[in-house]
């Protein structure tokens, strides 16, 4: 299964391993990593100087990604949003009025591309916006294409404990998006069960 740069996106916000959720576009230089290390992705979309991050272009990310995990809260109802999300999340006509504007601001074109041998195939290439406006409509096009497609299907929130990531399914038993959070859950699951038996005794709960 590939990835999307939605995903990849939401994922930004996650469990830091010590209790808490970690934000990993809280800085610019953090946007900067993010970037980088999605670069594959969107090669298609920027120039190849890519974007320079900077403030105003971190913060139009982040709306961007507080849309997107709004709407994956929507997604993948009626079960549980991420507990990142529970709480103030964007509300849905705000989250899908931002992503659609952001996704418009940047128009492509069709291009078609004939080989010598081949058939013709067309290529969608981005208009001569600024970088940092196609790198956003990039970003708000992919959550488009995701959540209209079939993989909202088998969207789902981790219930692994602490974690807050939402994921694909990519079989169909499974509960949590990685194997750790997968150990974590089970070794909850065991150690309620074993402090449920001590509280109750060998015989059973007491009789009330």
């Amino acid at each position: 299964m590939g990835r999307w740069l939605a995903l990849e996106l939401a994922s930004t916000i996650r469990h830091d391993g010590d209790g808490g959720v970690a934000d990993d576009l809280a800085t610019v230089a953090g946007a900067a990593r993010w970037l980088h290390g999605c670069a594959d992705l969107l090669s298609g979309d920027l120039p190849e100087s890519g974007v320079v991050a900077d403030e105003a272009l971190r913060e139009e990310i982040v709306g961007v990604r507080r849309a997107v995990r709004a709407l994956f809260a929507r997604a993948v109802a009626p079960g549980p949003p991420s507990p990142a999300d529970s709480a103030r999340p964007m509300p849905f006509d705000e989250a899908l009025a931002l992503l659609n504007t952001a996704a418009a601001r940047a128009a492509v074109t069709p291009r078609l591309e004939w080989p010598e041998e081949g058939a013709p195939v067309v290529r969608m290439l981005p208009a001569q916006e600024p970088p940092a406006v196609r790198l956003v409509a990039a970003l708000a096009r992919d959550a488009i294409g995701f959540l209209a497609g079939p993989q909202r299907e088998l969207l789902r929130a981790c219930t692994a404990p602490r974690c807050v990531r939402y994921f694909v399914k990519s079989h169909g038993r499974q509960e949590w998006c990685k194997v750790s959070c997968g150990n974590r859950a089970r070794a909850a699951r065991h150690y309620r069960r074993h402090r449920t038996e001590a509280q109750d005794g060998p015989d059973g709960p007491a009789p009330s």
